[in-house]
């Protein structure tokens, strides 16, 4: 029995219907607010607290197995990376869509009371001064600084598996932790940019990890890193254009906040550059050490969800 176009259309619009309720429209999402009293982990003890624990029980991970484990050996961790990597795949993407429905509505909510000073898009990298952290957009900013935590967990599957414990790892989490609750703290103008783009790369990053688990093939570096490379292009090119709009419409929310993250930013894309110019004119002159290099990518690059997933007979191979 066949279904007519207007039942499936029907359908269709009780979905989408559905999902924009759920990730823009409900009580929770709609009446959010920042606060110590009502978001947890929104204190300054926590964030310096968690953070502390996190690099601690990290280095104390690394000399335990160092101590208890021969040279070489490693712990099989089965499922849990694939696991790991088909959660923060699902999390990325449902902060994307969140969020991108989320602009859409504060901005047809709230266009009437800045349309003649700026357009979308400006409004997207510049928040009008007195904006607050309450509402939808914050709401799917306060999830995206509470994924950071789960994003850490890829650091205890390199220890043990790889049995490295890599400083710009440990470097990356902690400051990005940092930066997302900055944004919410100072209610920072470009984080909505910034989310979507960041987690719209995770998705494809993290499921392409997922997808490369399961199928026991080798995850392909280039392709990750170029993902990567988009990314941090993108933020550059919309980071220089918040301090167009502060000085040229009237000022930035949060533009303080703007400059300690860029200084911190300024240094994670330092430290990737050093890092990428290593690699890969390292890998070109020495293709015979390609295998263990390989190694050393996943473990030193793991932090951003890429790395070969394969055993060393397949990186030798390549």
């Amino acid at each position: 029995m066949s279904t007519s176009p207007s039942s499936t259309m029907g359908k269709i619009l009780t979905v989408m219907q559905t999902l924009n309720f759920y990730l823009s429209e409900h009580p929770a999402i709609v009446g959010f607010r920042w606060s110590p009293a009502l978001s947890w982990g929104s204190t300054w003890s926590f964030l310096f607290t968690s953070i502390a624990v996190y690099v601690v029980l990290s280095v104390i991970l690394h000399l335990l197995l160092a101590l208890l484990l021969r040279r070489g050996q490693t712990v099989p961790l089965g499922p849990l990376p694939a696991l790991h990597s088909l959660s923060m795949a699902l999390i990325s993407v449902t902060i994307f869509t969140g969020i991108l429905i989320s602009s859409t509505a504060e901005i047809k909510e709230t266009r009437w009371f800045w349309r003649r000073s700026k357009t979308p898009f400006q409004w997207l990298l510049c928040f009008p001064l007195g904006t607050r952290p309450s509402g939808r957009v914050f709401f799917w900013s306060y999830v995206f600084y509470l994924s950071h935590f789960l994003h850490m967990v890829r650091t205890v599957f390199v220890i043990i598996r790889y049995r490295k414990l890599v400083f710009f790892e440990l470097f990356y989490h902690s400051i990005y932790t940092c930066t997302s609750f900055l944004w919410l703290e100072f209610s920072q103008s470009f984080q909505v940019l910034a989310i979507l783009f960041t987690t719209l790369v995770y998705s494809v990053m993290y499921g392409y990890r997922f997808w490369n688990a399961i199928a026991a093939r080798g995850a392909c570096f280039r392709f990750e890193l170029n993902c990567l490379i988009v990314l941090l292009g993108c933020n550059l090119v919309c980071h220089f254009g918040v301090p167009l709009l502060h000085f040229s419409k009237g000022g930035c929310n949060g533009i303080g906040a703007w400059v300690f993250n860029s200084v911190l930013n300024g240094a994670v894309l330092f430290l990737f550059i050093n890092f990428y110019v290593r690699v890969y004119f390292g890998k070109r002159r020495n293709l015979a050490g390609v295998g263990d290099r390989g190694k050393n990518i996943d473990g030193s690059f793991s932090v951003l969800g890429t790395g070969k997933e394969a055993n060393s007979k397949k990186l030798k191979s390549n």
